[in-house]
């Protein structure tokens, strides 16, 4: 078990004192990583720089068992007690913690340049369902998901954790301004298509003779106005009655509009 003592912590900075004087649990951020599939991925990943690794004795077999683990990566063996308090209640952890650099930015003209379909989450909250969303669109041949730097959850944790490794696959590019990343998706010659319930035409019929990007509403909220105000084309996920469509969460009907847009 290798130990040194100028290694870097696990993130607090956003640990807050109650009035009793117990810390609290810190906020996930980018640079928490837990789960096995997702801390295998990123100790594969060489555009992570790992730091240290806080796991039980099966999980650390296991990793070991699945990848080779970086040389000056600073390993503690843990008890689940131990992971459980650097999380927060009820984390489903698999007896691996790993704190790593956040993964570097991607910009908006590398994922147009594939020419694949993109997935643009407007505002969509919930990291377990962009987790899911990463997934569907890893195993679809998305060429990117865009989000926001607002109100979008950070990359690390519950996010990562349900990704299951395919954040280390997918590129994701946050911007500021939904509505102008749009006019530039369209300007890349990119056919914006904002999947919406009310949606005149069905996401089926839409001609293939350009990349698609479609545009996914918060779940409850939708599109808002002037995210549909800037797609090209406002379709619906059925080709009868569009109703049924609410009944999807948007995780699952990322995947089933990206399987439509691939077949």
């Amino acid at each position: 078990m290798k130990k040194t003592s100028s290694s870097p912590k696990f993130s607090t900075k956003n640990r807050k004192s109650n009035k009793s004087g117990r810390k609290e649990t810190p906020h996930e951020d980018d640079s928490i990583i837990y789960g096995l599939h997702a801390v295998i991925a990123a100790l594969q990943n060489p555009a992570r720089k790992c730091q240290k690794l806080l796991a039980t004795k099966n999980a650390l077999n296991e990793i070991r068992q699945q990848t080779d683990i970086p040389p000056n990566l600073d390993i503690q063996e843990a008890s689940p007690d131990q992971i459980n308090k650097k999380l927060k209640p009820g984390t489903v952890h698999q007896g691996a913690l790993l704190n790593a650099s956040p993964l570097p930015e991607v910009s908006l003209e590398t994922i147009t340049a594939s020419g694949k379909p993109i997935i643009v989450l407007d505002q969509v909250t919930d990291p377990r369902n962009i987790g899911a969303i990463i997934r569907a669109a890893t195993v679809f041949g998305a060429g990117g998901l865009i989000m926001t730097r607002h109100n979008s959850p950070a990359s690390g944790g519950a996010l990562a954790k349900t990704a299951s490794g395919a954040l280390e696959k997918m590129p994701l590019v946050r911007v500021a301004n939904l509505a102008r990343c749009l006019e530039s998706l369209t300007e890349a010659g990119y056919l914006t298509c904002g999947l919406d319930e009310e949606g005149t035409q069905w996401l089926g019929d839409i001609p293939r003779d350009q990349p698609i990007a479609c545009v996914m509403g918060a779940e409850g909220k939708g599109l808002r106005r002037l995210t549909k105000e800037n797609c090209a084309q406002l379709v619906r996920l059925t080709a009868t009655d569009a109703s049924s469509f609410a009944t999807l969460n948007v995780a699952t009907a990322t995947a089933v509009a990206l399987y439509e847009i691939v077949r």
